[in-house]
């Protein structure tokens, strides 16, 4: 049985118990809240998972880092160390969306490298098929998605993105020019171009009951893609993207139905002011589905920095409700990503996704905060870099520019505010 099938009959599995307690919570309170569609653990049959990862409402909001091919950038040895460094610096997930070199040997390599949950994106992959083939992707058939599909469920991918929201009836809007950027979902633009240029419906909606049965079997988790996610701020919060959203709420409770579990996507970029209204909708038309988001980016104009973009919007919508944030890199929109930009991206959603659990009232969130503080008041160093999100750079940063006092930093020197108070402290005061 999947984890939701068992949670429904109300048993606790050993990834419930495993999971509740890396959330310091009760494995009945894990459970209940999977049995009701709103968390999950995505962890393939297939897949030894050392980190299992739960995701979902009451619980620590978490991180995904994408890694993978592209057609520009095929090696798999620089793919390899940005899982190795997405581990080490503490990601939650971890997506390939290769596109680029031979594309089973490369998801095989990272699944048994991989200590988190793996994603991927099967409609990548058989676009690259096709190619290989010299046949149009519009020449695709269901037996080629189902066969990706399979042949990735049976490696061991713990979650898929599919694109079954996007439908013939959304193509008229694109055709009418109403945004500024149409389709910015790889996956979506796909599915988009197969619908206009077969003029037939989606076939991830068509037969949605086929991707279950597989999801099923081995226990795969359906991320459902926002294919009309908007790519820019001026098209965020649009009839189009709420359009897909209730079809994905009412695909997702079909999923649930069929003891699937289920997370819905989301935008995108948004304003700042439009965050919380998208949280509370796909909140209202999914039922409570853990809601993963990419960002999201805030402003437009920030190429080079937009992981920074991406972890304002990140930090206020995990503070609303989102449950899942995917980083975004410093090379978002510019390049293929670097091993140090994927560690850049990372950081800075991990720090969001922290500020909002803060917010949320997470077990022992704000307790680090605390920690850290403390250490801070006894000038406790050690402790503080020990202590902080990224020691590795604290130790560089506070190693490279020696005080004359050992106590302080190069800051402030002789005039630290918090040595200045402790020296007075011990001082008695006179009348």
């Amino acid at each position: 049985m999947t984890q939701l099938e068992l949670a429904k009959k109300n048993k606790i599995s050993s990834w419930m118990r495993q999971a509740a307690k890396e959330e310091n919570v009760n494995p009945a309170y894990l459970r209940k809240k999977i049995a009701e569609g709103k968390a999950v653990i995505p962890a393939n049959i297939n897949h030894r998972i050392k980190n299992i990862c739960a995701i979902g409402e009451g619980l620590k909001t978490k991180v995904n880092v994408n890694i993978g091919t592209s057609t520009d950038e095929s090696g798999i040895e620089d793919e390899l160390k940005k899982l190795e460094v997405a581990i080490r610096y503490g990601a939650d997930t971890i997506m390939d969306l290769s596109v680029g070199g031979n594309l089973r040997n490369i998801r095989k390599k990272i699944i048994k490298l991989s200590t988190i949950p793996v994603g991927t994106v099967p409609i990548y992959e058989v676009s690259v098929n096709q190619k290989k083939k010299k046949r149009d992707f519009k020449d695709i058939t269901l037996d080629d998605i189902l066969k990706v599909l399979h042949e990735q469920a049976e490696d061991g991918v713990d979650f898929f993105t599919i694109h079954s929201g996007i439908l013939k009836k959304h193509l008229k809007f694109l055709k009418n020019k109403v945004r500024v950027l149409d389709v910015v979902s790889r996956g979506g633009a796909l599915i988009a171009s197969y619908m206009m240029q077969k003029n037939q419906e989606n076939p991830l909606y068509e037969h949605f009951d086929e991707i279950l049965k597989i999801a099923r079997k081995f226990d795969v988790t359906l991320s459902l893609g926002d294919s009309l996610r908007p790519g820019s701020i001026l098209d965020g919060s649009d009839k189009l993207q709420f359009s897909e959203l209730e079809i994905l709420g009412d695909l997702a409770r079909r999923a649930r139905n069929k003891g699937v579990q289920v997370m819905i996507e989301g935008p995108g970029h948004l304003r700042l002011d439009e965050i919380e209204y998208n949280i509370v909708m796909q909140k209202k038309l999914c039922s409570g589905a853990p809601f993963y988001v990419l960002g999201p980016l805030v402003t437009d104009v920030a190429p080079g920095y937009d992981h920074i973009t991406s972890a304002i919007g990140g930090a206020i919508a995990a503070s609303k409700g989102a449950d899942f944030l995917c980083y975004v890199t410093p090379s978002e929109h510019l390049r293929h990503p670097s091993v140090d930009d994927v560690k850049e991206g990372l950081i800075a959603s991990r720090i969001a996704a922290h500020a909002a659990d803060i917010v949320k009232g997470i077990n022992g969130a704000i307790g680090w905060d605390k920690a850290i503080s403390l250490a801070r008041k006894k000038r406790d160093w050690k402790e503080q870099i020990r202590l902080s999100m990224d020691p590795d750079k604290a130790l560089a940063y506070r190693t490279s520019s020696k005080a004359e006092l050992s106590d302080v930093c190069t800051m402030c020197g002789d005039y630290c505010s918090i040595r200045l108070i402790d020296n007075c402290s011990k001082t008695k005061l006179r009348a």
